[in-house]
C-alpha cells in the first residue's frame, strides 16, 4: 500500500498525468464543442467517416457527429506528446422520432404536436430513404437557383 501512495505522489509531483480515456457523445448531424487541457497541434479522428473535429483555435474545436458508430479521437500537442485519447460515440437524434416498422420494413419520422416529417435513417427502406434525400437535393438546388436568378435580375443602385 505504502509503495503505490510512493508512485502516486511520484506522478502528482512530476506533472506527469496517464492518458486516460475520456466519453463524448453527439447526436447525428450535431456539433458539440470540445475543450482541451492544453493547446495542441494535432488532432486524429479513428473514423472521419463517423466524426469529425473542427479546430476553433488550440485549445477549443467543434466536433460533428456524422453516422451512426464509435471511434476515438486523440489530440497531440507541438511535442507530439499525447494530449487526450477520447472516446466518440455518435447516436440518431431522438426526440419527437417515430419508428414505423411495418413487418421487416422501418421508416423513421421526426414529429411535434402538429406533424410529423420524413427523417430516414440508415436502415429505412432504401427507396424511401433515397426518394427523401432526393426531394431534399431537388428543394436545395432550386433554392439555389432562384437565389442567383435574383442576383442576375438585381440592378446595382
Amino acid at each position: 500500500m505504502r509503495r503505490i501512495a510512493l508512485l502516486a505522489t511520484a506522478f502528482a509531483l512530476s506533472g506527469f498525468s496517464p492518458a486516460c480515456a475520456a466519453s463524448v457523445s453527439v447526436p447525428m448531424d450535431e456539433v458539440r464543442m470540445i475543450s482541451f487541457p492544453r493547446a495542441i497541434a494535432t488532432v486524429y479522428v479513428g473514423n472521419t467517416v463517423i466524426a469529425e473535429v473542427n479546430m476553433v483555435d488550440a485549445r477549443h474545436g467543434f466536433l460533428l457527429g456524422k453516422t451512426f458508430g464509435e471511434t476515438n479521437m486523440i489530440a497531440l500537442d507541438a511535442s507530439g506528446h499525447q494530449v487526450a485519447n477520447d472516446h466518440i460515440t455518435v447516436f440518431g437524434r431522438r426526440m419527437g422520432a417515430i419508428t414505423l416498422n411495418r413487418g421487416p420494413l422501418q421508416y423513421n419520422y421526426t414529429c411535434t404536436a402538429a406533424h410529423c416529417e420524413t427523417q430516414p435513417v440508415p436502415g429505412d427502406v432504401r427507396a424511401y430513404f433515397d426518394d427523401t434525400h432526393g426531394a431534399i437535393q431537388t428543394h436545395e438546388d432550386m433554392g439555389v437557383k432562384a437565389a442567383s436568378n435574383g442576383a442576375a435580375t438585381a440592378s446595382p443602385q
